[in-house]
């Protein structure tokens, strides 16, 4: 594969990674909202949100470190 067609599948990728991550966070957002009003509230979180946001934090972090290894291969290649 050449260097040209490399550095745009790398970018692509990285497109793909960060519209997902928007995606992800979009997610996130519905149980951290529950999660700050059950703290307003100073009520107990419902245990499914505490688990929602938990997985979706985690597919975030996921997916960054991916764009981050992603990156590092573009900027390898000048």
């Amino acid at each position: 594969m050449s260097n040209w067609s490399e550095k745009r599948r790398l970018k692509k990728e990285i497109k793909i990674c960060r519209l997902t991550i928007e995606e992800i966070e979009r997610k996130r957002s519905r149980s951290q909202s529950a999660l700050v009003q059950a703290v307003l509230l100073q009520e107990t979180p419902d245990e499914r949100d505490v688990e929602w946001f938990n997985k979706y934090t985690g597919e975030i972090t996921a997916c960054r470190n991916h764009m981050i290894e992603l990156q590092k291969q573009l900027d390898a290649l000048g």
